[in-house]
């Protein structure tokens, strides 16, 4: 077989492989290892490149940002953070039509912006808001699917686990990528909460529910909201206003992020000796897993370039004189329909080897393409049929002893609205650029 075909199998084996159920590192461990010592005839040489691939992927400086941002994570949520953007946004909005589910929208951003997971946002807003949202009147679909749909934030707004492991691989800054994605963040947003305005808007009993609130809006004085949202601004303004401001690098702004939620919450008493070392094992353990998955992407992207995949590709595009619009049109598409089946991590690492140089070769800004990447990506967590958001959300409600009330098919159907709201987001970004990369 020639280096070409053993690429094309590779990539075959790998899909195959993680459709299967094996673990995602472990397949890109596996295809580019025996890949690689195919190619080359040597499986000593492939043994040694996967010994200094894995070493180089781990040892930059810039890999520091995954667990500071992990451990700051875990203490914002050990500390309630999360709880108190949602109860303070819920009496900014809540007062409005289809208020409660903008508060979501508005909470799960907060949460994103000094957390960047979005499994747990989703957990937590299911418990919190969805049980609030149905109390209210709130149509089931309509209040699932916000919180479903509001994940997407999560991989968008910086800090994020996903632009991190996409900035490996295409060797592009972390820092570039948090930069770019605050303002696609906050227009996504914003037609998260339009989409529940106008969905709120067909259903009965919007009205009674935004009056509902209203007459309950003074339990909380105004210094006990400020009191909470106090730390939320506090790490924000450190973290992204530190980092956007140029006083410290994306690994430092980890750094002192960390330190901050940890200050919050001790200065809240949330945290025992036994909580603090389980946090950190936890840390650990996401950190390892994050370790395991860059160092194999490193070397898959390793056996991509020696097999020459991406450089066919791109002199097949070049030959046959697609656009740069055509080729991204038709990245999406596969982005798409890998999404539907695949958890975002996996999506990521099977087609942005593959296109990223085709994309540098028809001189678009990895920056740009990185956003889009990320919605996109994310869209496929909250459609069939393996869209891991609505899976969550069930499991949730199943847990709390709600889950029978509420069929997964219909959760699905609550979210398409917010995955139409982000399309069209992704439309505006490929059609001005200058959205993602306004900091250049």
């Amino acid at each position: 077989m020639s280096p070409l075909e053993i690429g094309l199998a590779g990539f075959a084996a790998l899909t195959l492989l993680i459709y299967s159920g094996m673990h995602i590192s472990t397949s890109l461990l596996l295809v580019s290892f025996v890949g690689i010592a195919l190619i080359r005839g040597d499986w000593d040489m492939a043994g040694k490149m996967l010994g200094q691939t894995a070493t180089d992927a781990v040892t930059e400086y810039e890999f520091g940002t995954a667990p500071l941002f992990v451990l700051m994570g875990f203490m914002v949520m050990a500390a309630g953070i999360g709880r108190d953007s949602y109860i303070v946004a819920e009496r900014m909005f809540g007062r409005f039509r289809g208020g409660i589910g903008q508060a979501t929208v508005v909470g799960n951003a907060v949460f994103s912006a000094v957390t960047g997971v979005s499994i747990a946002a989703v957990v937590m807003f299911t418990r919190m808001a969805v049980p609030e949202m149905l109390r209210r009147g709130y149509p089931h679909k309509l209040a699932v699917g916000v919180v479903a749909g509001s994940a997407m934030l999560g991989m968008l707004i910086p800090p994020s686990v996903l632009m991190i492991i996409y900035a490996v691989i295409t060797e592009t800054s972390i820092g570039d990528m948090y930069t770019a994605g605050i303002v696609p963040g906050i227009i996504l947003s914003v037609a998260f909460m339009a989409t529940i305005w106008v969905v709120a808007g067909k259903h009965p009993g919007m009205a009674a529910a935004a009056e509902a609130v209203r007459r309950e809006s003074g339990d909380l004085t105004h210094g006990s909201l400020l009191r909470m949202i106090f730390p939320i601004v506090l790490l924000v303004v450190l973290v992204l206003g530190g980092m956007y401001a140029g006083l410290f690098t994306a690994t430092e702004a980890g750094a002192v992020g960390a330190a901050g939620a940890t200050l919050i919450a001790l200065a809240r008493r949330a945290l025992t000796p036994r909580s603090f070392w389980q946090i950190l094992i936890d840390t650990g353990y996401v950190t390892a897993s994050i370790v395991l998955i860059i160092a194999s992407a490193a070397l898959f992207t390793r056996f991509l370039a020696i097999s020459g995949l991406p450089s066919y590709l791109s002199q097949w595009i070049a030959t046959h004189q697609f656009s740069l619009l055509s080729v991204m049109l038709v990245y999406i598409a596969i982005v798409l329909v890998l999404g539907t089946a695949l958890d975002s991590v996996s999506t990521i690492l099977i087609a942005v080897p593959v296109f990223a140089p085709v994309f540098k070769d028809l001189g678009a800004d990895l920056v740009w393409v990185g956003i889009i990447t990320m919605i996109t990506v994310e869209v496929g967590i909250i459609t069939p049929p393996l869209g891991i958001s609505p899976f969550i959300v069930k499991s949730t409600l199943d847990a709390d002893g709600m889950g029978q009330k509420i069929p997964l098919s219909d959760i699905y159907r609550g979210a398409l609205p917010f995955a139409a709201a982000a399309l069209v987001v992704v439309g505006l970004i490929v059609a001005w650029p200058p959205l993602a990369l306004w900091f250049k």
